[in-house]
């Protein structure tokens, strides 16, 4: 018996139509149809999917002389992948849309946060205001350390309502029946919404300029006037960012529960690398910049390491992932 049988008779068995079993797989009908009329194979890593959706080895698959259907996966095998159900995934993503806004907004908090210690420290550099550049600096660190405060907190709380679903970005899971529709059907009801946030983001964060090549072009001598268009000109950028951090963690969980994108099985399984990786390589850039800085005390200077370490971290990436990728074959 060829795959093309044993895949109409898993299929059947198991009551679904070829929209149904489409669904499940994360392909098209016509994909499933070929399958079917043996036109076509499937990949492996979806020939994978297919043995763990209908129960049965991937011998039994790909091999015409195994007819039994008696080739069950094992028991580890079958409990190896997470399964998500419709109730899971509704929770996941209402769980994110409440998130985002808090997460948004606890990111506006944190690029406010420098904006009472720039207006108080322009204020008592104006001899008529009586304001000590002490007592400026002193209320404007507290009120900056407040709001950090406050916004570490929501995130940390977030972070809690959300830490149910973390396997969702780590772990390869199969979802239900329905499940991956709901999903792709809310995602493309979202579209709009996505691409509009993130035209005003871009708009706002582009023209969150103006108010200080405005303070310049009316008069670039007075502190106080420009650390009040600086102080403008963060706001404005705070509300767009607000919109991009908003719609792009609801969209980040669309593809989180359909493993697109960032969230591919293949992905997930090089993460792991990765994050060693990337950990090591912060530690590095950390220690070259404390033994450049602590023994000069030159700490402005030694900025710089960070500003190579970022240009160069893409490219250490890459070549991980490219050794990792040639271990692997």
């Amino acid at each position: 018996m060829i795959f093309a049988e044993k895949l109409v008779r898993l299929r059947k068995k198991a009551g679904w139509s070829q929209e149904e079993l489409a669904e499940q797989m994360n392909v098209s009908r016509q994909s499933v149809s070929k399958w079917e009329g043996a036109q076509s194979v499937p990949d492996l890593e979806k020939m994978i999917r297919l043995s763990r959706l209908f129960g049965v080895s991937t011998d039994y698959l790909l091999k015409d002389e195994i007819e039994e259907t008696g080739a069950i996966l094992t028991d580890m095998e079958e409990t190896s992948v997470r399964n998500v159900s419709m109730e899971e995934a509704n929770a996941f993503l209402s769980v994110k849309a409440e998130t985002s806004k808090t997460i948004a907004g606890a990111t506006f908090l944190c690029i406010l946060s420098p904006v009472c210690l720039l207006l108080l420290g322009a204020a008592s550099e104006i001899a008529s205001l009586n304001v000590s550049e002490n007592t400026a600096g002193g209320i404007g660190m507290i009120v900056m350390l407040v709001m950090v405060a406050i916004a570490v907190a929501i995130f940390i709380h977030s972070g809690s309502k959300t830490a149910p679903y973390e396997y969702l970005e780590k772990e390869v899971f199969e979802t239900e029946y329905g499940v991956t529709g709901m999903v792709k059907e809310r995602r493309d009801q979202f579209k709009s919404d996505y691409v509009r946030s993130n035209m005003i983001g871009a708009c706002l964060c582009v023209t969150a300029l103006i108010p200080l090549f405005g303070g310049v072009v009316i008069n670039e001598d007075n502190d106080l006037l420009m650390a009040l268009m600086l102080c403008i000109s963060f706001v404005i950028a705070g509300i767009g960012v607000v919109f991009f951090i908003t719609v792009g963690i609801i969209w980040e969980s669309f593809k989180k529960l359909l493993q697109e994108g960032d969230y591919t099985r293949t992905k997930k399984e090089h993460r792991s690398f990765q994050s060693v990786i990337t950990t090591v390589y912060w530690l590095v850039a950390t220690a070259i910049y404390l033994s450049f800085s602590l023994p000069t005390e030159s700490w402005k200077e030694g900025w710089i390491v960070w500003v190579i370490a970022a240009v160069l971290f893409p490219a250490v990436i890459a070549i991980a992932n490219a050794i990792e990728n040639n271990r692997r074959k």
